[in-house]
């Protein structure tokens, strides 16, 4: 938080010197936390003894408190820095919460409150540590409530205590923060409200609130005085802390820290507007205080240095005027909304025409249409003077005074006016007043924008967040579209930065700008050329199309970067940039900081799409591969743009005015990456969803928005649980399925008495419970665990004869393999009925079988649904993809809409158009069977010409031809022989596996096995029928339509497709009955959402039945490239990650199969019953030894290397030369040793550091055959979902621990490994790490020097041994990278002597193997290396991508 001292400094609006920012964020390094500092040593004195054992009572000592801690962060002003080394060194919790009492200081508990803020600002879990003694926490809170209303302390305290609070609201999943905040946001706070008349007039408007009322007021009055007092100061604190707040706001003598606090509270009553939970009496409250009013007339509202104050309050009268009932939550819709207006405009006529009627009788006879706008309220009530607008108002029962206590100044006319314009005005509803998606230099560079780059913690913002729970659908929608738009424009304009920098504009000396420098995403270009421009569409004021062209020039490009620009494909969207170096930046108005692309003259930008890309004689480029290999290629390019009509309206307008036309400045164009490059459909589908009316399936609503019983849509507690399931190959054998069901009792059905093998049909009887004793309020308790139901699940088995499918081996249906553990087995059951399934999957649980276990009971259960796959990445639904195929799902049924299906290691194609072209295919095959059946038969003619010829052959001759079989083998008379002879198709099964009827085979097996042969013949006509379709249609996009909506039955895609397409999709008539989403812990929420709402809906509700969401929360979120957003906002929530906060039913897989066990545990701490499947126990790979390795995993520590630890060559780029040269010195050995390259991979925590590594690589193996390149380098982030045998790890930091103190990370980087892991860092650094000490205590119980088995080649027999100073043949320790080096460097030459020899060759040397790199070079390793598209260090918060002017545009 900002300090009194900074702040005074700071300037009259909170604004700070870079230099006073620098120091705010400035942060502690690893040699002030370990010992290199004042605190420090306190530590070491006080609470991190090291002698002292853990049990021992620590006692807290006030003057050590007062003098050595307080007073010098006091004389310091609080600074950040000092407040994050006290956390670091563990202070809350081993030192304020292990020795507070209720004895302990005001100090003391000031402390432990600012340590809690600087937990809740680094993301830090805080309060699961008071959870072991709620009394103590709840006497603690109650403190730090007392302390917010203490004017004694400094402003600064007070905003810190208020910080508390607000992250306090912002937890109240967590049951001791609730059970304090709760009475505080109570109906008893209605005690406040300005006359009774008005809180009966509100009791009296919701049947339940009276009784509520009464509740309340019941416990007050049973209450023990000690207890009253209590419930007094709940139901005032949140009036007296208001009273203070506009108090302070009209101060006429104000300062930085009076700023400060004004904001944070304004933040804090827009948190509690913005839940229903915190809303529901809230804003009657602020509303009777008039508190949107009395801020808008404030003093400190109308300086002029307070703009985030105002953009602040119009969030705020967002939530405040939210239409929606604060008691029931029903959002109204906009009919509601305008009926409830006009309801209180009734009021207010009534009043005027009883009291004023005189000089109200305009405003009382109007119709509201003309008194519902502010203007026109103003007019009609100007004739009543200050008294009569005093009467006026309470005869509304609208508050006229405030407390006299109370430094609020006095309610004056103007007051009154504005009070009750507010009140009676007619305000837009959020669909009206939604922003544009198509970016402008306004947009861009607006400073709520702009505010966000330096966010920091220290100051709110006037964005709205994501929270536990939301007003409405449409209120979650609104906040999405507005987070996601500002999120994808910081992109935009970081990107255009970038470009613009690279490009250094100057001014020639003609004054026009000009470019000395390259960028490979920019091109300078004249002005565009307008095309065309359409009239508008009947009832719209803007064109309904604008279409221009621009000129590239290409004369001066690579090949590679001209295939770049060819590539860009219709709907893409580029930029164009009006620069002018000469131009002055805009002036600030002293709240935020002006952009660098301000810095750099950009004047306008405006976003195109591309319609068509040509060359110079006009020739449309379709293919640039085969363009630019072809004979006569051009080095111009036509560009034909579609302009956005809305802002181009906007521009013709303003130049009639006189401004000046953008489109005639425009010098640049300035393109994206792909990835990053499709916002714009993705903000119209979040946009047209917050427009409709969509509804989301009624039985998921308010488990969505969070309220309700967070069990609710679980199958268990909804009316269409189905009763009997055939759950098919799902369990093995008898065994299986009772070892899979713990607890339950399972009973063979009616016709069986014994056990019997699968398929196992499953009917799922439950025994009523008894009704409770006593009557259970509605109201949900949440501090108390659900209570046990007294039931008993039986479940009756029964099982059948799977038919036969044909006498071909294809024929046998495909089977599962898999021995589901009980915890998947319980996944699967759920899954499979009706309802909402969460599974979290721990690292190698094989989350991904068992999803594809439940679409396959989904796809055999329930023929008549269709099943939507999601997932993150293209990799991950393509290895879900992969496995569907590997099941029995009919092939027809699958289809892959997007990118990545390519990747897919199957033998069919399944992208939409691949589906086409594999129908047509797969047709020719049949019809040539058709001719073969044809021929068989003995029926003449072209059978086999088309599908529907064929449809006709078995019709006329194939089904008579069956059913006189079926009636002779149904005649009792008939013999075995006599049946086999009147099989019709003995000709056509010839190619069969013979006999085809075995001799010993009896009736029953005969008639099966015809049945079988009917059913493959079935089949054919089958397919054939689904194929007719597409012989009628002609176009190709038809036939893709109609394959989607009609033939498909699992449709996979993932999240950002889902997201692009969904208008298009649902426009199509596309119906779904399920979603299962894979990677669902790394979608963002609005990204979970749409695939929910890709259909319109049927009779008003959602066909949905089934949502299945897999991932783990325990590892990385989804990916926010801008800080604020990311923290402040909380984008990177996902829906998955929301409904376990709440509390829904999870179910978590508990067995893992990746990791050798010992390697499983260095994350096993982080899940709950995490145990070992027997096969990574058993099989050889896993028991032995890694060859030439004492250890299977082993933490090394690496001290700096020639000088230097970490490096940070341009900004957020950090790279560890030592580190890497030690990670490729370990690859190296490992490959001499004979390990494949292809099982090992190298990751790093940075992908500065991973740039780095690709470098050492390159200059080290990548043109040795010896060593070659390992599987991938990459960052752990983008390694998420991998896995390899052997990982090398490199932290990279030794300054400080930086995001890997996340330890959602460190999960991720420690469980990548299968069979070693090796992990280079900074021991002085991370084992001091409060969050990492369970892994690093593991970790460092083992020597941190690499320690190897020499004389050993890969693979190895020894077996390892996991006891602690054992030793091993050959051991030998390495000191350092250098010895490790030397180690390779002779080993290298023993290499090329013995391969030399081998072949007959002279001896030579070697060259160095680990030749110094010099750090001069390392600022430009990434210039020499080559970087995936899209991949940067934005995927992590402190490593933004920030790429240094040269690299990767030379």
């Amino acid at each position: 938080m900002p300090t009194a001292k900074r702040l005074k400094k700071g300037g009259k609006g909170g604004s700070e010197s870079k230099s006073l920012k620098k120091t705010e964020t400035a942060r502690p390094t690893a040699a002030e936390i370990e010992g290199q500092s004042e605190f420090a040593q306190l530590a070491k004195q006080h609470w991190l003894k090291t002698t002292t054992k853990r049990t021992a009572k620590v006692k807290v000592k006030n003057d050590v408190l007062k003098r050595e801690i307080w007073n010098a962060l006091e004389k310091e002003g609080f600074q950040y820095k000092s407040l994050l080394v006290l956390e670091g060194l563990q202070i809350l919790e081993s030192y304020l919460w292990p020795g507070y009492s209720e004895d302990s200081s005001n100090l003391h508990v000031l402390l432990v409150a600012l340590i809690t803020n600087i937990k809740a600002r680094e993301r830090l879990e805080t309060w699961s540590i008071f959870e072991d003694r709620p009394a103590d926490f709840s006497a603690l809170f109650r403190r730090i409530l007392s302390m917010t209303l203490d004017l004694t302390l400094s402003l600064p305290i007070r905003t810190h205590l208020l910080s508390f609070m607000i992250y306090a609201f912002q937890s109240l999943d967590c049951g001791i923060v609730r059970k304090e905040c709760a009475p505080l946001v109570s109906i008893s706070i209605w005690h406040n409200l300005s006359t009774e008349l008005k809180r009966d007039t509100k009791l009296e408007s919701t049947p339940h609130l009276r009784k509520t009322w009464r509740a309340a007021s019941k416990r007050y009055d049973s209450a023990d005085e000690d207890t009253k007092a209590r419930l007094r100061f709940d139901r005032a604190w949140l009036y007296t802390l208001t009273l203070e707040f506009l108090g302070m706001i009209y101060e006429p003598q104000r300062n930085s820290e009076h700023t400060i606090y004004v904001e944070r509270f304004v933040e804090f009553i827009t948190d509690l507007q913005s839940q229903l939970p915190t809303r529901r009496y809230v804003n009657t409250l602020l509303q009777d205080l008039h508190l949107v009013t009395a801020i808008s007339m404030s003093p400190m509202f109308i300086d002029e240095d307070n703009g985030l104050l105002r953009k602040q309050w119009k969030l705020l009268c967002h939530y405040t005027y939210f239409n929606i009932n604060d008691q029931t939550g029903a959002q109204l819709s906009r009919n509601e909304a305008y009926d409830h207006h006009c309801q209180a405009l009734a009021k207010l006529q009534r009043v005027a025409l009883r009291h004023f009627k005189e000089k109200l009788t305009v405003l009382a006879l109007s119709n509201y249409g003309s008194i519902d706008k502010r203007n026109e309220l103003m007019s009609l009530l100007e004739p009543l003077t200050e008294d009569e607008l005093v009467q006026l108002a309470r005869h509304l029962e609208l508050r006229t005074e405030f407390p006299a206590l109370s430094k609020v100044v006095s309610i004056d006319r103007n007051f009154l006016m504005e009070m009750l314009v507010n009140t009676f005005e007619r305000r837009p509803t959020f669909q009206e007043n939604l922003p544009s998606i198509a970016p402008t230099e306004l947009e861009l560079f607006d400073q709520d924008l702009v505010r966000t780059d330096g966010y920091d913690g220290s100051h709110p913002l006037a964005i709205p967040k994501l929270n536990l729970q939301y007003l409405s659908v449409g209120d979650f929608l609104w906040r999405a579209l507005t987070l996601y738009r500002s999120e994808t424009f910081y992109g935009i304009r970081k990107d255009i930065e970038d470009a613009v920098k690279r490009l250094r504009p100057d001014t020639r000396k003609s004054g026009d700008t000009g470019f000395a420098g390259f960028s490979r995403m920019a091109l300078p270009i004249s002005r565009p050329s307008i095309l065309e421009v359409v009239p508008p569409l009947v009832g719209e004021d803007k064109p309904s199309a604008v279409r221009a062209e621009i000129t590239l020039d290409f004369r001066r490009l690579a090949d590679t970067i001209r295939r770049d620009w060819d590539s860009l494909r219709p709907d893409d969207v580029v930029f164009l940039v009006a620069v002018d170096a000469a131009a002055p930046p805009p002036l600030a108005d002293g709240t935020a900081p002006i952009s660098e692309a301000q810095k750099l003259g950009v004047v306008s930008v405006r976003a195109a799409e591309i319609i068509q890309i040509m060359d110079d004689k006009g020739r449309s480029i379709r293919d640039p591969g085969e363009y630019l290999n072809g004979g006569g290629r051009s080095s111009t390019r036509r560009v034909q743009l579609r302009l956005d009509a809305e802002t181009y309206k906007r521009d013709t307008d303003r130049v009639l005015k006189g401004s000046p036309d953008p489109y005639e400045q425009i010098n640049l164009v300035v393109r994206r990456s792909g990835k990053e490059n499709n916002f714009k459909p993705v903000l119209e589908s979040i946009r047209s969803l917050t427009l409709s009316e969509v509804p989301l399936a009624s039985w998921l609503h308010e488990v969505f928005l969070g309220y309700g019983d967070p069990a609710g849509a679980t199958y268990k507690n909804l009316p269409n649980r189905a009763g009997k399931v055939d759950f098919r190959d799902t369990f093995l054998d008898w065994q299986h399925l009772v070892e899979s069901m713990p607890g339950k009792t399972i009973e063979p059905g009616d016709d069986v008495s014994s056990s019997f093998g699968p398929p196992y049909v499953l009917e799922l009887g439950v025994k009523a419970a008894e009704e409770p004793k006593t009557k259970l309020s509605k109201k949900r308790r949440r501090d108390a665990e659900p209570a046990l139901l007294a039931e008993v699940e039986t479940y009756k088995v029964s099982t059948y004869k799977p038919p036969n499918t044909g006498p071909y081996p294809m024929d046998a249906p495909k089977l599962n393999m898999v021995r589901f553990t009980p915890a998947q087995i319980d996944a699967i059951v759920s899954g499979t009925q009706p309802g909402l399934t969460v599974i979290v999957g721990p690292p190698g649980t094989g989350k991904t079988d068992v999803a594809t276990q439940i679409i396959n009971n989904i796809y055999h259960n329930f023929p008549e649904q269709r099943t939507l796959l999601i997932a993150h990445s293209n990799q991950a639904l393509n290895q879900l993809f992969a496995k569907i195929v590997a099941l029995d799902i009919d092939e027809r049924h699958l289809l892959r809409l997007g990118h990545g299906e390519e990747e897919l290691d199957t033998e069919g194609n399944f992208s939409k158009l691949g589906r086409v072209e594999s129908f047509l295919k797969n047709r020719d095959r049949y019809l040539q069977e058709v001719n073969r059946l044809a021929t068989s038969v003995g029926a003449p003619g072209a059978h086999g010409n088309s599908a529907e010829t064929a449809g006709y052959f078995n019709s006329v001759y194939i089904q008579p031809a069956w059913a006189k079989f079926k009636e002779i083998s149904q005649s009792e008379d008939v013999s075995t022989t006599d049946i086999v002879q009147a099989f019709p198709f003995h000709y056509y099964f010839s190619d069969a596996p013979q006999p085809l009827f075995p001799v010993e085979a009896d009736r029953a097996a005969v008639l099966d096995i015809a049945n079988g042969c009917y059913f493959h013949i079935s089949k054919i006509f089958s397919e054939l029928d689904d194929v007719l379709p597409f012989e009628i249609l002609r176009r190709d996009r038809d036939k893709a339509n109609y394959l989607l909506t009609n033939e498909a039955r699992i449709i996979a895609m993932t999240s950002t497709h889902a997201a692009m397409r969904r208008s298009e999709i649902a426009k199509l008539g596309f119906h779904y009955d399920n979603v299962i989403m894979e990677e669902a812990a790394q979608i963002t929420e609005v990204e979970n959402f749409i695939p929910l709402a890709m259909q319109k809906p049927k009779g008003g509700q959602m066909a949905l039945q089934r949502v299945v969401l897999v991932g783990d929360h325990y590892q990385n979120s989804p990916v926010i490239q801008n800080l604020a957003f990311r923290h402040y906002a909380n984008l990177e929530q996902s829906l998955f990650s929301r409904l376990v906060r709440l509390g829904s039913p999870v179910i978590h897989l508990d067995q893992q199969g990746r990791a050798r066990p010992s390697i499983a545990t260095l994350y096993q701490w982080r899940y709950p019953n995490l145990g070992n499947l027997p096969h990574v126990e058993a099989l050889k790979e896993f028991q032995t030894a890694n060859a030439g390795f004492k250890y299977d995993y082993q933490f090394i520590d690496v001290p700096d290397y020639k000088g230097h630890g970490e490096v940070e060559p341009t900004p957020h780029f950090i790279q560890n030369l030592g580190e890497a040269e030690y990670a490729v010195a370990i690859y190296q050995y490992m490959r001499l040793l004979g390990y494949p390259a292809a099982k090992i991979s190298i990751l790093a925590m940075y992908a500065g550091q991973r740039a780095l590594i690709r470098d050492v690589l390159n200059h080290r193996c990548a043109k040795n055959p010896i060593f070659g390149l390992p599987k991938i380098v990459t960052t752990v982030d983008k390694y998420q979902g991998e896995q390899n045998d052997y990982i090398i790890l490199s932290l990279t930091r030794t300054s400080r621990v930086g995001y890997l103190r996340d330890i959602r990370r460190l999960t991720v980087a420690l469980s990548r490994a299968r069979l070693g892991l090796y992990i280079l860092g900074r021991r002085s650094v991370f084992e001091a790490c409060y969050e990492l000490k369970p892994a690093f205590e593991l970790l460092l119980q083992r020597p941190d020097k690499l320690a190897l088995a020499t004389g050993e080649l890969w693979p190895s027999e020894r077996l390892q041994t996991e006891e602690q100073g054992s030793t091993v043949a050959g051991e030998a320790v390495m000191e350092g990278v250098e010895h490790l080096g030397q180690y390779v460097f002779e080993m290298t030459n023993a290499k090329v002597k013995q391969l030399r020899a081998e072949r007959g060759l002279p001896e030579t040397e070697v060259v160095e193997v680990l030749e110094p790199v010099n750090e001069d070079d390392a600022d430009v390793y990434e210039e020499n290396g080559e970087e995936e598209d899209g991949e940067a260090d934005a995927e992590v918060p402190e490593d933004t991508k920030v790429e240094s002017l040269e690299a990767g545009d030379a």
